[in-house]
């Protein structure tokens, strides 16, 4: 092995035994270099059993995109055939469509079944009346079979990165039949979700699975890398048994026994290699292993057969629960519960399988630990609380009406969803969770404690650093710093009565094991529970809506399987290139769609600003690139576009802008020179609404590759309604840390001229000066306001596009005093003397603006 020195840059080492060695199909190792053997010849007509690529694309429309119910597709068939000459329509009707989509042989895994009892279920009497029904119920569940079918720091990301798979590759290396074999982590994931309210309670529990081996980008992304693997079987009884501990310890062991169940055929390839084919074409030797299951707390607790209230990973006692069956031969069910925590008699599904733990094995949820519950369920309600506690019911209620206008107030920034209404909904999301964090702490400032404060922005500083994509020793290390900052800082709460004073929290208390977990699994970003509740919508939620809901789950397996079936077509047809070529001529343009209607509580119109760049290399610059498209309606020349704008020294602010572009070494700044000595142009211009920038920013919503795009905007009226006019970061100097070496400036005029056969695409800017020297210490984030010149204006000016870094949020510094209620947000760039740099905009920012 080379040492550190010989290295340069980033670089991973392979397990030197488990190493993934490429094989033929009776395991016999490839020679180094040799490529995999090429598949079976394709047949006549590559896309069979579709008559080609258009029946494909329009079964995938109507089935996969639009969900089109059965007796519209028949309508929509003999409308296509009364429009074609030969009268005959791509599908005969649904059932002919749905026929072609089961005859895919991709994808083709039959879904199976099987029945749990009680295991007294035989020798009881259902003429007995003091049987409960729940004892003779039998319970299904359906699943298919899984095997079918540069800072010399260490670096933690994706998962095969982490400790535990390491480890595990250590202890299979004793074994020589798994030397050169492929570790294959199994990760779980499950979560009940409600599918209607209105029509009954119609509850699924749904079990999903991924693999280890698979980039975080790519769990993130949702590119079907979690499959939805089965439906767990979900117990119900009469209202005066469900809190009967017989009938509770059922429902435990019906958990674990289906988990142990469904993941039985992984048992034999635990410990000696199975071959497979992987999607590079060749064969390897796999070998598998139980990895983290991803579950919010009350499942957490189920897996880990503890009481609620309890740490699922530590009992937070000089003891331990690793040996939990001596604990459980040693004590009673009493003192196991009230003593220590832990459901006896119960065996997790672990104990069946080898090299697993389920206590090892609780994935980090930055979902539920972090957001839903840190966030949403303790901070905002202590908030609250302290509101009530210092000034009265009446008066809290006036506070909070106060901040929600000032959350609806904030201005536009791309990606972020705004709340015209503030906070008012009951149904809160997660997106709508993540979108008030970055927002929440200037919309308080001045009406709680600046110590609360601190403490508020200390945790947000842990959530920001525990989203990155890429953690090394060093953000270790600031993860702890900010756990135990909010810790002391958090104090303030106690004080003034708003918590308990001891705060024993089991969300908040898991915190404390993120540096270990990190260290073990990698990023949480790839283990996050949101990546398996987006699933529900596709898998669960759906495909109920599309069945009859008589006997739903039977139409749900079917759809899904169908869905699976298509996904499947489509990666195989991608594979061997027919889809390059699109369908429509190049000539024929696509009719462009208008907005949705809006939410009138939710404003997504910023989401569509921040778009994954799936096209493009991953590059540590980022680069701005002006729309082709130009905005019509402006006059094409420099004095009367500045009279336009209400800017008339528009003329001469280019004139300075083109003597410090011809002039670049000159000791003299361009707004110092005589304007006599600046070129003159008076030539044609372009205006834009809109430019792009995009850079590398792998923890935002990004592409596979890492790479984001932002859409920067500057609009007269945007959306018909008022002007929008973003602000940016505009480079100083490089060689500074974070925001030292950046301005912020807000973008008046987006344009382009051509001058000496030069393009210049350019920003008109009106300037903001930093305030101190430093960040705020009670909200950590930076202050500006605007600038002004010696003769009292704003302070204006043209750059070039290249030194936009990318769009900056700023938020109005509201001080102690009440919003008025006109305010709208397009005002509030204009109307307040100091603003908020706001680094909680995005995960980009967080990494630039500190």
């Amino acid at each position: 092995m080379d040492s550190d020195s010989d290295h340069r840059g980033a670089y991973y080492f392979r397990h030197p035994i488990l190493d993934g060695t490429p094989c033929d199909i009776d395991s016999n190792d490839l020679a180094p270099g040799q490529t995999p053997s090429s598949p079976n010849s394709p047949a006549e007509n590559p896309w069979t059993p579709f008559a080609g690529r258009s029946h494909f694309e329009l079964t995938d429309l109507l089935f996969r995109r639009n969900q089109m119910p059965a007796e519209q597709v028949d309508d929509l068939m003999q409308i296509l055939a009364g429009m074609n000459e030969t009268g005959v329509p791509p599908f005969a009707n649904d059932k002919d469509l749905h026929a072609t989509i089961d005859s895919i042989h991709s994808g083709d895994t039959p879904w199976q079944s099987f029945a749990v009892r009680h295991a007294n279920a035989d020798g009881l009497s259902t003429e007995d009346p003091d049987v409960p029904p729940w004892k003779l119920a039998e319970y299904t569940v359906w699943f298919w079979d899984p095997l079918f079918g540069d800072k010399g720091q260490r670096v933690w990301s994706d998962f095969m990165m982490g400790n535990w798979a390491w480890k595990q590759c250590d202890t299979l290396a004793d074994d020589l039949d798994c030397h050169g074999a492929m570790f294959v982590p199994i990760i779980l994931g499950s979560d009940k979700t409600t599918v209607s309210v209105a029509m009954g309670q119609n509850d699924y529990y749904p079990l999903y699975i991924s693999t280890g081996n698979v980039h975080n980008s790519v769990q993130c992304s949702h590119r079907n890398a979690v499959s939805l693997v089965g439906f767990l079987s979900i117990p119900t009884t009469e209202r005066d048994h469900e809190d009967c501990p017989e009938f509770q310890k059922f429902c435990r062991h019906l958990f674990h026994t289906s988990l142990a169940a469904i993941l039985e055929a992984f048992r034999p390839a635990m410990e000696k290699p199975e071959v497979m084919m992987c999607p590079d074409g060749h064969y390897r030797r796999v070998v598998y292993g139980l990895g983290p299951y991803i579950a919010d707390y009350p499942e957490q607790c189920l897996l880990a057969c503890i009481v609620q209230k309890w740490c699922t990973r530590c009992t937070n006692h000089r003891n331990n629960l690793d040996s939990g069956q001596a604990l459980m031969d040693a004590f009673s069910r009493h003192e196991l519960w009230k003593g220590w925590g832990i459901v006896d008699g119960i065996m997790p599904f672990t104990a069946y399988f080898p090299r697993a733990d389920i206590h090892e094995l609780i994935a980090p949820d930055i979902l539920h630990q972090i957001i839903k519950g840190t966030f949403k369920d303790h901070i905002v309600k202590w908030v609250g609380d302290y509101l009530v506690h210092e000034h009265g019911e009446a008066q809290a209620e006036v506070i909070w009406a106060d901040i929600d206008r000032r959350i609806a107030a904030v201005p536009s920034f791309p990606g972020l969803r705004r709340f015209p209404q503030g906070r008012g909904f009951k149904q809160w999301t997660g997106n709508d969770l993540k979108a008030l964090m970055k927002v929440f702490l200037p919309a308080i400032a001045g009406h709680v404690p600046d110590r609360m404060l601190r403490a508020i922005s200390t945790f947000l500083d842990f959530c920001y650093l525990v989203r990155r994509s890429t953690l090394d020793e060093a953000d270790l290390q600031a993860i702890d710093d900010s756990v135990h900052k909010f810790h002391a800082e958090r104090v303030i709460f106690q004080e003034l009565g708003v918590t308990p004073d001891i705060i024993s929290l089991p969300r908040q208390h898991s915190l404390l094991h993120y540096r270990y977990l990190i260290q073990l699994f990698g990023a949480p970003n790839g283990l996050c529970s949101s990546i398996t509740e987006s699933k529900h919508i596709k898998a669960v939620k759906e495909p109920w809506r599309r069945s009859s809901g008589n006997l739903a789950l039977a139409q749900m397996l079917i759809i899904n399987q169908r869905l699976d079936k298509l996904a499947a077509f489509r990666v195989q047809m991608a594979a061997c290139g027919f889809l390059n070529i699109p369908i429509l001529h190049p000539d024929i343009a696509a009719i462009p769609l208008g907005p949705p209607d809006p939410d009138p509580f939710r404003d997504n119109t910023n989401v569509d600003d921040a778009i994954a760049e799936d096209d493009q290399i991953p590059s540590s610059e980022a680069e701005v690139i002006i729309q082709l498209a130009k905005t019509k309606g402006y006059p094409p020349h420099l004095r009367p576009l500045g009279q336009h704008i209400g800017c008339p020294d528009l003329q001469q602010l280019v004139r300075r802008f083109l003597y410090d572009q011809l002039n670049p070494a000159s000791a003299v700044s361009c707004h110092e020179v005589d304007i006599s000595l600046c070129p003159l142009f008076d030539g044609k211009v372009s205006v834009f609404h809109s430019a792009t920038t995009s850079f590398y920013a792998p923890s935002d919503i990004c592409g596979v590759s890492g790479m984001h795009r932002q859409v920067i905007r500057s609009s007269q009226s945007w959306r018909g309604g008022p002007a929008r006019r973003d602000c940016v970061f505009v480079e100083h100097d490089s060689t500074l840390p974070g925001f030292c070496g950046l301005y912020v400036a807000q973008v008046i005029l987006l344009f382009s001229f051509t001058y000496r056969q030069v393009d210049y695409p350019c920003a008109l800017v009106r300037w903001f000066d930093t305030i101190g020297d430093e960040p705020c210490p009670n909200t950590g984030m930076w202050m500006v306001e605007p600038e002004y010149s010696a003769e009292g204006d704003h302070l204006v000016s043209v750059i070039h596009l290249d030194t936009i870094l990318c769009p900056a949020h700023l938020i109005p510094i509201y001080g102690q005093h009440f919003l008025d209620r006109d305010v709208h947000h397009t005002d509030s760039l204009v109307i307040f003397a100091g603003y908020y740099v706001n680094k909680y905009s995005d995960y980009h920012a967080y990494e630039i603006a500190f």
